[in-house]
């Protein structure tokens, strides 16, 4: 190609105006009678746009903001020596760096900026409150930011102002009282405020969920399964992801306590609590009274037979005001399952398990935004967010 005329068409793309992202499909179950009308989703592949030189380790959290702004929690601890070239001393590789733990984007995907670690937690005996291993996280209508962690001695949920100023937490790090504990929490795995409660999903060592007052922090009630006292064995020593996957465990979708990771709570607009069950392959649906005080409504079976990893992780809901349709992500079978909501009955699904855009490894988080775009995130190998554009119901 002659010099002028490669600099003419040059010029000519840059002056183009940029494209609109291109959607890919998404694999699909329908399991409702034909004709049932659902969402549908595409996936976009170039959601989000990550500063050049930051890296996101494992997605273990992700949560909508009142202005559509998607916010992550994710796990600098599981990227290596290999992902952070630019990190080590001296740099190794021309990237990259860890992105800060809690991150910040627009729904169009821009980076927002983040914060957190360490230096930014408040200091209790000497000791940071800031979890080793975050998991799950919320941002409520005042734009406040909350999560926990299921990592070594991470008994704590904090919360912080969007902008990174720490506000409050709830437990201690390095303590924990058990189910019975009114003060202490056992690795926090999810955490809601509605209401004038702050709900927390307690967790991983804890098989429980547990209730404070949004003003005062004071205890409120705690939780089991089926809303009985919470009797069941806690965690002996911190969660090992390496045994994750262990076929001699069985799910029971009719046990009387909860599994040994109760990995969700997750309001509803019309005085009802979800809670994930995850190795029951259930969630179970609460509802919530003026005082606070949760009472079963049912049990909510998804793919029971299915073991590894096992199916419940995360729950959300279309955005509409009678939030028509419940969204389950399924860890091990690699899913978004499509739900009426009213009955619970299962109209079908999307993905599957892979690493290309719209498949999943280890999927661990999903929220919405006021579109009915879904956001999902990974952990293990997977570490990464997605966005699975809404396109219409059909």
């Amino acid at each position: 190609m002659r010099p002028v005329l490669a600099c003419a068409l040059l010029l000519l793309l840059g002056a183009a105006a940029p494209s609109p992202p291109a959607l890919s499909p998404l694999a699909f179950e329908q399991i409702a009678p034909a004709g049932t009308k659902m969402p549908r989703f595409k996936v976009d592949a170039a959601w989000p746009t990550m500063p050049d030189d930051l890296l996101l380790g494992q997605v273990s959290g992700v949560a909508v903001g009142p202005d559509d702004s998607v916010w992550l929690v994710h796990r600098p601890h599981s990227l290596t020596g290999t992902d952070t070239g630019l990190a080590q001393t001296p740099p190794i590789a021309v990237c990259c760096k860890p992105a800060p733990p809690v991150v910040r984007f627009g729904k169009d995907g821009t980076y927002m900026g983040g914060w957190g670690g360490a230096a930014s937690a408040p200091s209790v005996d000497g000791v940071s409150q800031w979890p080793v291993s975050l998991h799950g996280i919320f941002v409520d209508q005042a734009n406040t930011v909350w999560f926990g962690g299921n990592g070594k001695d991470d008994h704590v949920v904090l919360n912080y102002s969007a902008d990174g100023t720490f506000l409050r937490a709830f437990g201690k790090r390095g303590e924990t009282k058990g189910n019975d504990g009114t003060d202490r929490l056992g690795n926090p795995s999810d955490v809601h405020q509605v209401d004038g409660m702050v709900l927390v999903s307690d967790g991983y060592v804890n098989r429980r969920v547990i209730g404070f007052d949004a003003k005062t922090n004071g205890y409120k009630g705690r939780w089991g399964a089926y809303g009985k006292p919470p009797i069941a064995p806690t965690r002996q020593g911190a969660f090992d992801q390496s045994h994750a996957v262990d076929p001699s465990k069985v799910a029971n979708p009719k046990s009387d306590i909860f599994g040994d990771i109760v990995h969700c709570v997750v309001p509803t607009k019309d005085g009802h609590v979800y809670v994930c069950d995850r190795n029951n392959n259930r969630a179970q649906l609460f509802k919530r009274g003026k005082d606070g005080v949760l009472t079963f409504v049912r049990d909510l079976a998804i793919a029971p037979e299915t073991g590894g990893t096992h199916t419940v992780t995360d729950i959300a809901f279309s955005p509409d005001p009678e939030q028509t349709y419940l969204y389950v992500a399924d860890m091990m079978n690699g899913r978004v399952w499509i739900l009426l909501r009213k009955t619970h009955e299962v109209l079908g699904a999307v993905g599957r398990i892979g690493r290309q855009a719209g498949q999943f490894t280890w999927l661990h988080s999903i929220d919405t935004d006021s579109e009915g775009n879904i956001y999902t995130t990974e952990v293990n190998t997977g570490r990464r967010v997605q966005k699975l554009v809404f396109t219409g119901i059909e």
